[in-house]
This record gives C-alpha cells, structure tokens and sequence, in this order.
C-alpha cells in the first residue's frame, strides 16, 4: 500500500511540474547547428539515466514483491550463499560500459563544438570581441568597424567567432539557443565558435556569478537574414557616434546602463588581451622597460660582484 501510494505521489508531481512549462527549455530548442549538437547530447544523457533509474526501479519493487516477509513461511531459514561471480561481474560491468559510452559521446562532441560549425568550413567566419565589465557586455565589430553595448545583431547562415575576455571578474557568456557558454577572462582571449540558422530574438546572458549586478548582465540577440543585417550595418554607420576613449572608460564603470552603438570599437585605444597584448605585460613598451630593468639589475649585480672580489 506504501508503495503504490508513492508512486502515485511521484506521478502527480511529475505531472504537475510538466503542466506548468508553457515553453521549452531554450537549450531543448537550438537554433544553430552547435546548439543543437549540444541539446543532442543532453537528450542522450537524459535516456541514459531515465534508462539506469527505470531499471533500478524495477528490480527495486520486484525484489521487495518477491521475497517480501509475509510470503515466507513461519520457520523459513534463507540458505547461506558465498556469492556469485557471474552477477558481480554484471553490475560492475554495466556502470563501466555507461560511463564509457557517454564518455565517448561527450569528448567527441566536446571537439566538434569547438570548431568551426559543420558546414561552415568554407566560409570566412564574422570575428565578434565580447568583452564583458561590471555589469554589462561589449561587442566590437572589427569588419564592420562598429561596436555594441548590450547588445548583438548576427547573420543567419555565417560562422561567428567570438573573441571572449574580460575587464573585471571571470564572466560566462551564453547564448543558451546558439550554444554553450564559454569563459570571459582578464589577460586572456578565449574563442567560441556559434551560428545561427533561424532568424529571431533571443536571450543572452552571464551566467557566472560575478558580483552583486550579475543577475541584470544580461544581452539581446537579433539574428537577421544577411541582406537585412547589411542595411543594419549602413544604419548604424550613417546614424551613430564614434566611442571614444573617455567614454568607453566611463562604461567600464560598475553599474548597469542601457543599450547603446557607435562607430569604431575600442580596440584601437584598448586592444584585447592577445599577441603582443597577452599576459601582464600589455604592449612592447612594457616590455622593453622591463627587459631594460632586468639588464640594469643584471650590471648592478655584476658591477658589485667584482668589487667584492
């Protein structure tokens, strides 16, 4: 009676959870090939374990029906069993193979995601650098030469490349119905490659922790048909104005602002972390002081040796 009365609790919860998505879940409903690479991958995982638990389940009520106390006799005496080498070799063998088979599944697709997005191969991808601050998000076109606060528009059916880093804390960008998220860091550029295949509006967002206004650091994705994402480059270079590097310091400032566009990016008064602009040592200036600081400890140190001796 216990049982069936908990089962029948599970179902109604089930159920109720179910009834109360209107929507699906964005990364169930990719809009680019490597979202749905990746939501295959989550279907996958889903059966494996919905597979393990109904199983599990079911040797569960089937043990306790079977060999439950009321339906042994009174002077019933289990026998003594040493164990079975069959059965032991059985339940370590089916964890092994599970774990292998998803294993196999998620470094393959791991790798697949990570280039350019299948079909894609011959086409030149759109560069984007996504550098995020306390609390909000900046997208340099370089090819277009324009740049974007908080928001992003994207061609439909054209690798993106994403050129990720960070001018505060580790950030994540995600755009859950284009892809997986990928780390936004200081000193460093981290690459995600995206595409979009539909046309549409989608949510955008940083999806690490990164201080008290992370929950609002958020962006809006408009992915448009190629030509109309031509007229809304020209739009924007006949209409905006250029960011300069008094404005884009006062961006960087914690807080949240609106949406906002300009031309120019700010890549050529403060470049991405990545050549020569690697590492703590940003720029050859910085380099060749320090370089010239070592030469001058490196003499002083020679010049005291010798008079010591």
């Amino acid at each position: 009676m216990k049982i069936k009365w908990a089962l029948l609790t599970i179902l109604f919860t089930i159920a109720t959870v179910l009834t109360g998505c209107d929507n699906p879940l964005m990364v169930l409903d990719p809009k680019g090939p490597v979202a749905a690479t990746q939501a295959d991958v989550i279907m996958i995982s889903i059966w494996t374990m919905a597979f393990v638990v109904l199983v599990v389940m079911v040797l569960y009520i089937f043990m306790i029906m079977k060999y439950r106390a009321s339906k042994q006799r009174d002077d019933y005496e289990p026998p003594h069993i040493e164990g079975s080498k069959v059965l032991e070799i059985i339940w370590v063998a089916i964890p092994i193979l599970i774990v292998a088979f998803l294993s196999v599944v998620t470094v393959k697709t791991t790798n697949e995601v990570e280039a350019t997005p299948k079909g894609y191969g011959d086409q030149e991808p759109l560069i984007i650098y996504a550098s995020s601050s306390n609390w909000k998000w900046h997208f340099s076109y370089p090819e277009e030469d324009i740049e974007t606060v908080n928001y992003l528009f994207l061609p439909t059916n054209r690798p993106i490349e994403f050129k990720l880093y960070s001018f505060g804390p580790i950030s994540s960008f995600w755009i859950p119905q284009l892809g997986g998220q990928k780390y936004a860091m200081s000193d460093m550029v981290n690459t995600l490659h995206l595409a979009a295949d539909v046309p549409g509006e989608y949510m955008g967002r940083n999806s690490n922790f990164s201080g008290s206004g992370f929950a609002q650091q958020t962006f809006n994705v408009n992915v448009l048909s190629a030509e109309e994402y031509d007229k809304w480059v020209d739009e924007i270079k006949a209409t905006a104005k250029p960011i300069t590097e008094e404005k884009f310091n006062e961006l960087l400032k914690p807080g949240h602002v609106g949406q906002s566009t300009y031309t120019g990016t700010h890549l050529e008064f403060s470049p991405a972390p990545e050549g020569e602009n690697a590492g703590h040592d940003h720029g050859s200036s910085n380099t060749e002081e320090h370089d010239s600081k070592d030469s001058h400890e490196e003499h002083s140190e020679h010049s005291n040796m010798n008079h010591d001796h």
